[in-house]
C-alpha cells in the first residue's frame, strides 16, 4: 500500500467546476516517492514492449501493483463516487508514453490523436444534441508536462454539456477556446468522457508519460478487460473488487445491487450539486 499523503478535497466545490467546466486539474496528489515508484514500474513494462515514439498499454493495472493501487487512491476516489454515485467499476487503464517527436511522425500506436469526444464506435446516444456523461477519466501526470506543446491533452472548457462541433478534428490547428492541460509530476487531471479532447504532438524534448484511469457504471462494458485475474483478486480489499467489476455472480445485480455489495457507497456524500447525472 502506497505511503503517500492523503489531499483533502472540497468535493462539492470540485464538483460544481467539473460539471460547469467539464474538467479538473488537482496538483500534487501523488508523493514524489510514489511518482518516482511508477516511473521505475513503468521503465520495467517499456522493456517488454516493443520500441516506438508512442506506447499504449492498456489494462496497465493488470500489469504492475504500483500501477493498479491508483484505481483506489485516497484522494481521487471519494470525487469520483460523488460525481459518479457509488455503483461504479474500472473501465479502462491506459499508460501513454509519447517520446519528442518534433517531426510530428505519426506512428501505427497514435503518437497525437485528433479532437474527439470518447466513446463507442459509432457513438454515444445524445440527448437534444448533446452527449451525456457516461464515464469519467483521471489522467495521472508521472513527467514534467508544466509546459504545452509537450504531448499535452487539449481541450474545450464547457464543451461537454453544450451543442458543439469543432470546426476541425486536426489537432494541428488551433480552435477558439481551447487549452493544453499543463501539470507537473504527481498532478491528477479529471475530465467527462463528453469534453472535447485530442493528444497533442509533443514538439518537445521531453517524454510525455501519463496513465488514464477510467471509470463508468458497472452495467456498463470495461474497455481494455473482461474479467480480473484471480492474481488481481488475489487479497484484493472491498473497494478494489468492486473497482474489478467483482459483485455478485448474478448479473442483473451490476444494474441493480444490494447495498452490501457496493462499499463504494461508503464514500458517497448523496445527492449534492451532481449537475443532473446519473448514477
Amino acid at each position: 500500500m502506497d505511503t503517500t499523503q492523503t489531499t483533502q478535497l472540497n468535493i462539492t466545490e470540485l464538483m460544481e467546476q467539473f460539471n460547469e467546466q467539464g474538467y479538473l486539474l488537482i496538483p500534487n496528489v501523488l508523493s514524489q516517492e510514489k511518482v518516482t515508484r511508477l516511473n521505475a514500474a513503468i521503465d520495467e513494462l517499456v522493456t517488454q514492449e516493443p520500441e516506438t515514439l508512442a506506447h499504449n498499454i492498456y489494462n496497465s493495472v493488470a500489469r504492475d501493483e504500483e500501477i493498479a493501487s491508483l484505481m483506489e487512491e485516497p484522494s481521487i476516489l471519494p470525487l469520483i463516487v460523488n460525481l459518479m454515485g457509488y455503483n461504479i467499476q474500472l473501465h479502462i487503464s491506459h499508460l501513454t508514453i509519447r517520446h519528442p517527436n518534433p517531426k510530428q511522425v505519426q506512428t501505427e500506436t497514435n503518437s497525437f490523436i485528433n479532437w474527439h469526444q470518447d466513446g463507442p464506435h459509432p457513438k454515444f446516444p445524445s440527448i437534444g444534441g448533446i452527449t451525456p456523461l457516461y464515464y469519467i477519466k483521471t489522467c495521472y501526470i508521472l513527467s514534467d508536462m508544466s509546459e504545452p506543446d509537450r504531448g499535452n491533452t487539449k481541450i474545450i472548457p464547457g464543451s461537454h454539456n453544450r451543442i458543439y462541433q469543432p470546426d476541425t478534428k486536426n489537432v494541428s490547428e488551433q480552435l477558439p477556446g481551447e487549452m493544453q492541460v499543463c501539470g507537473k509530476p504527481g498532478d491528477v487531471f479529471v475530465f467527462a468522457q463528453n469534453i472535447w479532447h485530442a493528444g497533442a504532438p509533443n514538439l518537445s524534448s521531453f517524454t510525455r508519460r501519463q496513465l488514464f484511469l477510467g471509470y463508468s457504471p458497472i452495467w456498463m462494458r470495461p474497455i481494455d478487460y473482461r474479467v480480473a485475474s484471480e492474481e488481481q483478486l488475489k487479497d484484493a480489499s472491498p473497494f478494489r473488487k468492486q473497482l474489478l467489476g467483482v459483485i455478485d455472480d448474478n448479473p442483473f445485480k451490476n444494474y441493480v445491487p444490494n447495498e452490501s455489495m457496493v462499499p463504494l457507497k461508503a464514500l458517497y456524500k448523496g445527492e449534492v450539486s451532481r449537475g443532473g447525472y446519473a448514477h
